[in-house]
């Protein structure tokens, strides 16, 4: 038996085994093997990478925390996972988790908006995959144009469907934009337009949390940073969420001067479940802003981020 064909037969062994769940007595019988064969080959299976065995812990959360955060904000559901051992593990965790919650929601719902970034993209990239066809997924705004990234690549919302075997619409424009007339005129066309209808109708979103650094570090949006914060002082900016600038208050700081092409505000806050995810510390005073201004239904967030909240909100 060549080299190929013996992985194969070890491939073949092993799915019989771990996923048909055939007994050892019925493959040996099937393969005309010892049962100690049959032993050997699982054992081997392993050995040789075939077979790759993935054991999850439970992802434990902090219920006493979640408690405080309900009676001090306006919020529907509060999710706060337990620190892990390592930043890597706290990362991993939260997007497992996050996805999770996630698909359930999805799978009770027809419309899903997303916005960009690499939490977001994350957060798919961990989903399974789920056949709903009936499902569409939308963007609440055009793209951020950080071409350099992976999450600027291909539409998040076509990585999305592809999870589910579901539909998408794209938003062929910048995030930004900076002519009015234009901004206003292209919303109406035919191509568009389908998609801001779709917006209405949305009954779950879920986006990151940004900071204005996160605009910051597109090169185009730096260049536009006066046109883009209308007179604002960047000191006044707590975070960004759905493309806006908010301050610690939750207050949008550019309602007058609004250059983002996408869902209006109004548009946004109809939307019945609205699930941010924060991973880091250093976004405690955007995740407070989003919280008190009620910008968001649902967060997830770590231990680490919510002690620095809790502080943040003492402090301010």
């Amino acid at each position: 038996m060549t080299n190929l064909n013996y992985r194969q037969q070890l491939a073949d062994i092993a799915r019989d085994y771990y996923l048909s769940q055939a007994t050892i007595t019925e493959i040996s019988e099937k393969y005309h093997l010892s049962r100690y064969l049959i032993t050997k080959s699982l054992s081997e299976a392993i050995d040789n990478g075939i077979v790759q065995i993935l054991i999850q812990d439970p992802i434990n959360r902090n219920l006493e925390l979640e408690a405080r955060f309900k009676k001090l904000f306006t919020i529907k559901n509060v999710y706060i996972i337990k620190d892990a051992d390592s930043f890597n593990d706290n990362s991993d965790n939260i997007i497992a988790f996050a996805a999770q919650i996630i698909q359930e929601l999805i799978s009770n719902s027809n419309i899903v908006a997303v916005t960009w970034g690499q939490t977001v993209l994350n957060i798919i990239n961990h989903f399974q995959v789920q056949a709903q066809e009936n499902l569409l997924f939308i963007p609440l705004t055009g793209a951020n144009l950080k071409t350099d990234s992976p999450a600027g690549s291909t539409p998040v919302v076509q990585r999305a469907a592809a999870k589910f075997g579901a539909h998408y619409q794209t938003l062929p424009a910048p995030l930004y934009i900076m002519n009015d007339q234009v901004r206003q005129q292209l919303a109406e066309e035919a191509a568009i337009a389908p998609v801001f209808e779709k917006m209405n109708q949305a009954d779950l979103l879920f986006t990151g949390l940004g900071t204005w650094a996160s605009i910051e570090s597109i090169p185009l949006w730096q260049q536009q940073e006066n046109q883009i914060l209308a007179g604002l002082q960047s000191q006044q900016v707590a975070g960004l969420l759905y493309g806006r600038l908010f301050d610690c208050d939750g207050n949008i700081l550019n309602t007058k001067h609004d250059k983002l092409f996408g869902a209006s505000l109004d548009t946004i806050l109809q939307i019945p479940i609205r699930i941010g995810i924060v991973k880091s510390k250093f976004k405690s005073v955007a995740l407070l802003g989003a919280l008190r201004g009620c910008l968001l239904t649902d967060v997830i967030m770590t231990e680490s981020v919510a002690q620095r909240v809790l502080l943040d909100n003492k402090a301010k």
